[in-house]
């Protein structure tokens, strides 16, 4: 009788656990050096210029069953930018473009988490850079979860957004061509 007593108990309670799945919050594997912020911008164009921010931080939670309540929050240290040439590198860094003086960080704080399809979601939030702060969509992917080899615990992401350059303040005029950059993010974070 007690036997049977402890095995109802230990289902009940494996079933009472199993539908109390929660978010998980994640710190951006910076350390690791798993993420990126990565753009691209047509050239005139004939081509595409590619650069990428070096610095940034921040943290996500996530819950596979209830994508809906997920959050993002991302700091990113403008003066960062490197497209692998200094000379255009200390442009972009001017009042022409991303005014790191007046304005050295970019933010992104979601709003809200929409699914789209299996493991896919359109993470809208408020996006400040250059001083101007305005709602963006991005179009989200999951990648992937589990455990590491160090005893850790992972989730990963990619997505995209473009962004229109006038919206957040930068005129400089470089051709019909170049009035939008894309963004392209990938992250791995590590279960806090």
């Amino acid at each position: 009788m007690l036997k049977k007593t402890l095995v109802a108990l230990a289902l009940g309670s494996a079933l009472m656990g199993a539908g109390q799945v929660m978010a998980a919050d994640y710190a951006i594997d910076k350390q690791g050096q798993h993420a990126f912020v990565n753009f691209k911008i047509s050239h005139l164009g004939y081509s595409w210029l590619y650069g990428t921010f070096k610095d940034f931080d921040g943290s996500f939670s996530f819950d596979a069953a209830k994508p809906e309540a997920s959050k993002v929050n991302v700091t990113l240290n403008t003066v960062s930018v490197d497209t692998n040439h200094a000379e255009r590198d200390k442009h972009l860094r001017s009042g022409d473009f991303l005014n790191v003086s007046k304005h050295p960080q970019a933010t992104f704080t979601s709003t809200a988490v929409k699914s789209t399809g299996e493991g896919s979601a359109d993470i809208t939030g408020d996006l400040t850079l250059n001083g101007v702060t305005k709602p963006v969509v991005i179009a989200a992917k999951f990648i992937g979860e589990g455990t590491d080899p160090w005893g850790g615990y992972r989730a990963g992401f990619e997505g995209s957004t473009t962004l229109k350059l006038k919206d957040f303040g930068i005129t400089k005029d470089l051709g019909p061509a170049s009035e939008t950059v894309e963004l392209i993010i990938s992250v791995e974070g590590v279960r806090k």
